[in-house]
């Protein structure tokens, strides 16, 4: 609004109206402000913060107060500097200094070290010594490994007459006709996949040993490898869908394209069975497109949990399709651990509900519970704080002060 302070009208009405205006536009700039803050602060989080979406433990027991009004109990108070520190649950305890013990299970030559028969001699009197016992300690070797030619002699017989000539067979081969033997395409794959070591560089490992496989004949091996897996990842698939709930998210990955100066983000979307049918179950898409998603699940009925990702929306929406929508408190609750920035106090108050609610879980998981005690436990114990969790939200959505999250009242650009 384009004021000149020089020409200001006298009528109060017009006064107030301009004031009025300039109240909402300065509201408004506020709002935006918040909102850019908000996106600078997420940014900077995931360019120079920390992954895991901590909560100082002592910030949650200040808000404790709003968990007790509601009749709930709150988070126990983090123990102080006097107390002794102790193990978080289910990690064991801490692992303290020094040399650990060295398995059983690994081979172990015994190496003798005795004296010469020189030395066996009393230097005072120059009586025989004898052996009284030996000291031991162990000391860790690493044994490089090698590559083993096999040769493979299939015996051939003929018959004395002429007849006819057998030869024996040999076994079958992973790969037909291939160099490699099972053991040798297991380490390709384990150092590529596991220990995520590039195959120019295991080609550079094998030249040292005297042997040259191209980086070219290790993907052929990778790509027959991949199809002798199939039928177990086609079973895998089938399996997991026949769970009756499965879960599910996307994490991006960087794909080489000659097609592009820079690498390109594809999707592995990730599948997960319940306890009758344990089996994980990956899904590569070259971008995130509901097609994926689509086509992996549409022989699926059943509850479907996930984040909030728009692609899935269509499932929940066509009741024929049988899926049930099951949301995700972890990405439920990454956005009131985003808010805090914005207000801190209802944010963190939903922040230590939460916190109870994983609680209930950790004690499920402790306890190794099975599928119908686990939801018994969540009956008991969940259900009571989720009803105090829409209670909280239902009595603050009423009073008008602003959103947990700026960004929610403005699509965050991409």
């Amino acid at each position: 609004m384009d004021i000149d302070p020089n020409q200001l009208p006298n009528d109060p009405v017009a006064l107030r109206q301009i004031v009025v205006g300039l109240l909402g536009e300065a509201a408004e700039r506020e709002r935006k402000l918040q909102q850019l803050q908000h996106w600078i602060e997420q940014l900077l989080r995931a360019r120079y913060g920390p992954r895991r979406e901590r909560v100082n433990e002592n910030q949650l027991f200040l808000f404790a107060v709003a968990l007790v009004s509601a009749g709930r109990e709150a988070p126990a108070e983090p123990a102080t500097s006097a107390a002794p520190e102790e193990a978080p649950a289910g990690r064991g305890k801490r692992k303290g200094h020094g040399r650990g013990v060295l398995p059983k299970s690994l081979q172990r030559q015994r190496v003798v070290h005795d004296l010469g028969e020189d030395s066996r001699l009393c230097p005072q009197c120059q009586s025989d010594l004898k052996r009284i016992g030996e000291e031991v300690s162990e000391r860790l070797e690493y044994v490089p490994a090698s590559l083993v030619v096999i040769e493979e002699a299939c015996q051939k017989y003929a018959c004395p007459k002429g007849c006819t000539v057998i030869t024996a067979a040999k076994p079958m081969a992973p790969i037909e006709k291939g160099l490699a033997g099972p053991g040798l395409l297991a380490q390709v794959a384990v150092s590529k996949y596991g220990d995520h070591l590039p195959l120019h560089r295991q080609a550079d490992i094998f030249r040292r040993q005297g042997v040259e496989i191209s980086r070219q004949t290790m993907c052929d091996w990778m790509r027959g490898c991949a199809d002798l897996a199939r039928p177990l990842y086609v079973l895998m698939k089938q399996r997991v869908l026949g769970s009756k709930a499965v879960q599910t998210d996307d994490t991006p990955v960087p794909v080489l394209d000659p097609a592009l100066p820079r690498t390109r983000t594809g999707r592995i979307w990730t599948y997960v069975g319940d306890d009758d049918h344990p089996f994980t179950v990956y899904d590569y898409t070259p971008n995130r497109s509901r097609d994926g998603p689509e086509e992996f699940l549409k022989a699926f009925r059943g509850y479907l949990q996930a984040d909030a990702y728009s692609g899935y929306d269509h499932f929940y929406k066509e009741p024929e399709r049988g899926i049930v929508e099951v949301a995700c408190w972890a990405h439920a609750r990454r956005r009131f651990y985003e808010a805090q920035s914005s207000d801190l106090m209802r944010s963190t108050v939903l922040l230590a509900y939460i916190r109870l609610l994983y609680d209930v879980e950790r004690e499920a998981r402790e306890q190794k519970l099975k599928a119908e005690a686990r939801r018994a436990l969540r009956q008991e114990k969940s259900k009571p704080i989720l009803e105090d969790i829409r209670a909280y939200l239902e009595r603050e959505q009423p009073q008008g002060i602003r959103p947990v999250n700026p960004s929610s009242a403005v699509e965050v650009p991409a």
